[in-house]
């Protein structure tokens, strides 16, 4: 098995390719404005650093936000096209749940050490420094990201990583219960006061979101390999259609009819 994944529904863009039972390329950069740019050479450069060619991939995995209109259609877009012409299974993970189980410990992303180096047009600038702690057993927690507006997108798990709430946007302040709970993501970084405990990390990472579709129930086996085992009874993520969760209205819209001058 070989799954490819990425996501682009945050400042940040995060590629990664998976076999099955570890990454074995991943790359990510934090640009919020190049998303277009950086995707397409970033798959091309993990695909090169593992060696393989787009006949050998069996799926393609991808972010479905909740995320801004312009870059996380970037890579729902990319996915359903690759998914198309490759003629692969395209799965959806919603991001905050790829967040979650990095945050939960599940499935975390490989050291920063082990990473392949970023190609030199996507070296941006390095993700916002958060702790390196988790959500540790028997804590419920909160997963926020930037939503602008002075708003977040945000989803609440239970203790053992499960979304009980969510995903919803809206103010940070607003949540019930914020300032009593740990949070991952962006959105505790910007707004700290909002929250508890902030913990890391920051933004989806896409070796997380293979090993997330990898590993559920269901995948089709490699040759020689086994079936994927049932769905762990931490709370694995649902998988979703490639279709994108904005939860908001784009910014752009469809002008409405004129309006009546009178004399």
């Amino acid at each position: 098995m070989l799954v490819l994944g990425f996501d682009t529904s945050t400042p940040a863009v995060s590629v990664a390719l998976h076999d099955g039972e570890r990454v074995v390329s991943t790359v990510s950069a934090v640009d919020a404005r190049r998303h277009s740019e950086l995707l397409a050479p970033m798959i091309a450069k993990v695909m090169a650093d593992a060696g393989v060619a787009r006949r050998d991939l069996s799926a393609v995995a991808v972010g479905v936000g909740p995320g801004p209109y312009t870059g996380l259609r970037v890579g729902v877009v990319t996915a359903r096209v690759l998914g198309s012409v490759l003629g692969l299974p395209t799965r959806g993970v919603c991001s905050l749940d790829v967040i979650a189980v990095a945050a939960r410990g599940g499935m975390a992303p490989p050291p920063q050490a082990a990473r392949a180096a970023p190609p030199p047009q996507a070296a941006r600038a390095a993700a916002p420094s958060l702790p390196a702690s988790t959500a540790g057993p028997g804590r419920e927690f909160l997963v926020a990201t930037d939503a602008r507006r002075k708003e977040v997108y945000w989803a609440r798990y239970d203790a053992a990583g499960r979304r009980v709430a969510g995903p919803a946007v809206g103010q940070a302040s607003s949540i019930p219960g914020a300032a009593h709970l740990a949070v991952a993501g962006a959105g505790g970084q910007l707004y700290p006061e909002a929250f508890g405990e902030v913990i890391g990390p920051a933004y989806p990472d896409a070796g997380v979101l293979c090993g997330i579709v990898a590993r559920a129930p269901g995948q089709p086996p490699s040759p020689g390999q086994p079936p994927s085992p049932a769905a762990p009874s931490w709370g694995q993520p649902p998988l979703l259609a490639a279709e994108p969760l904005y939860l908001r209205r784009p910014d752009a819209r469809e002008p409405g009819p004129p309006k009546r001058v009178t004399p």
